[in-house]
């Protein structure tokens, strides 16, 4: 099974964005924090300020963020990045004939349906500030030498 991994660098392309935000910033300088190729970047961002959460220029290395930080919900940043909005996915090929595989898919889209509602819940109550935040204290923890 192959993970998108788009989340989770449409997450760090924002907060690198916000913590670095007085130095030219290009898709090639987040590339290499995200260890991507810096076209990934790019597709990313495109996404992000096609969302209304991201503004930048082409050929211009100074992106902000389009609205503050602790407006911008990792569902908004998960909605603009991700092409399939469901988390988990009921394996359409089951035998009819069996009495598991005959119920198991009305039994799963059932559960997969509220597993999705209450990440989504989740996901609308942590912003982007949550984890620039979360990342200065980890930060200033190793700088004081107190990591957890």
């Amino acid at each position: 099974m192959k993970y998108s991994y788009k989340l989770s660098d449409a997450i760090h392309i924002l907060v690198y964005i916000d913590i670095i935000p007085d130095e030219n910033i290009s898709s090639t300088d987040i590339a290499e924090s995200i260890e991507a190729n810096a076209s990934v970047v790019r597709k990313l961002m495109a996404n992000l300020k096609k969302a209304g959460l991201l503004d930048s220029q082409v050929g211009a290395a100074h992106p902000k963020l389009a609205k503050p930080a602790d407006t911008i919900t990792l569902l908004d940043v998960f909605k603009a990045v991700e092409t399939n909005h469901e988390l988990l996915h009921v394996d359409p090929r089951t035998n009819m004939d069996c009495p598991v595989g005959a119920n198991i898919q009305q039994t799963l889209n059932s559960a997969y349906e509220r597993v999705q509602k209450a990440a989504e819940n989740e996901m609308s109550n942590l912003t982007i500030q949550d984890m620039i935040d979360n990342i200065q204290d980890l930060r200033q923890n190793k700088k004081n030498g107190t990591e957890n």
